[in-house]
């Protein structure tokens, strides 16, 4: 009964605000597109729009299709450019969600290399998907997950690929620049600098303050990662990352590193791809290479 043409109609209707501007987005008449709509809700047996002056307002089976529409066509339309590409004698495209501020440095080391193993592979990184990752792989609009917190769901598998220490970032001039690692009350006076996530999502805060019941006494969020470690030697705040990353940083900024505790806090990169893509042999092979990049 439903059929694929109902769900493009919902998905266009709902994005440009009309039926005019939806039939032309989809290169119908607005008649054959109202009557393929009637069609369906007669065979329905309720409607999925109603009229509200000029406005359409859904239907609850109308939201219900939508969210098919949403749910089905991309991965219809991802099947469709595979498929299309393999025709041509294209290998295919891979596109990889970024729900990792610092990890685009590491990713970059993966990439150089894969791009020359594969050259009928295109790469494309899309970090418009921090932080909600799994919605995109699930959504099949991302084939892979670049993550170190993988939240473990049917369908998803994810593979360690990175073993790296997460740090305290200083300046050199701080007081606690020359130990080697630091206590939560140590910073009960700091401005701690992260990046824009929710606490409950940020290691120095899950893993550090709260086992203590301590906390910096400010928090200040910036996007960027070159800002955030400028902050930080000038004396501005200190803040958490990579040690690999301090490290690269470390050779033009005057910062140092120092452990969260004394026994550290390790944690991992993740790659994470959807089971039923599991034998695609250019997206198992950048999951082979990218355990085998080390940072420096």
């Amino acid at each position: 009964m439903v059929e694929r043409h109902h769900l493009e109609i919902m998905r266009a209707v709902e994005r440009q605000g009309s039926l005019t501007a939806a039939a032309e987005q989809l290169h119908l008449t607005q008649s054959a597109l109202s009557h393929a709509i009637r069609k369906l809700e007669q065979q329905l047996g309720t409607p999925v729009w109603l009229r509200e002056g000029r406005q359409l307002r859904l239907t609850q089976a109308g939201h219900q299709l939508l969210a098919l529409a949403n749910r089905l066509l991309p991965q219809f339309e991802h099947a469709e450019m595979q498929i299309h590409q393999i025709a041509q004698g294209q290998r295919g495209s891979l596109r990889i969600g970024m729900e990792c501020h610092p990890c685009y440095q590491w990713l970059l080391k993966v990439v150089g290399p894969y791009l020359q193993q594969w050259p009928d592979v295109d790469v494309d990184v899309k970090q418009e998907f921090q932080f909600g990752g799994m919605g995109a792989l699930f959504g099949h609009d991302i084939d892979l997950l670049v993550t170190p917190d993988p939240l473990h769901k049917p369908g998803v598998r994810f593979e360690p690929v990175f073993d790296y220490e997460q740090v305290l970032v200083v300046p050199e001039q701080h007081p606690l620049a020359e130990q080697e690692w630091v206590r939560p009350e140590q910073l009960e006076t700091e401005t701690l600098i992260t990046y824009p996530v929710a606490v409950e999502r940020l290691d120095i805060f899950t893993r550090f303050f709260l086992p203590a019941h301590t906390a910096p006494a400010r928090h200040k969020t910036i996007e960027t990662t070159d800002i955030m470690l400028q902050m930080v030697a000038a004396g501005r705040g200190v803040t958490a990352l990579p040690r690999w990353l301090v490290h690269e940083y470390a050779q033009k900024l005057p910062i140092r590193a120092l452990s969260l505790g004394e026994q550290g806090m390790p944690k991992q990169i993740f790659l994470g791809f959807r089971e039923i893509d599991e034998t695609v042999d250019y997206l198992s092979a950048f999951v082979k290479l990218a355990r085998g990049i080390r940072w420096g």
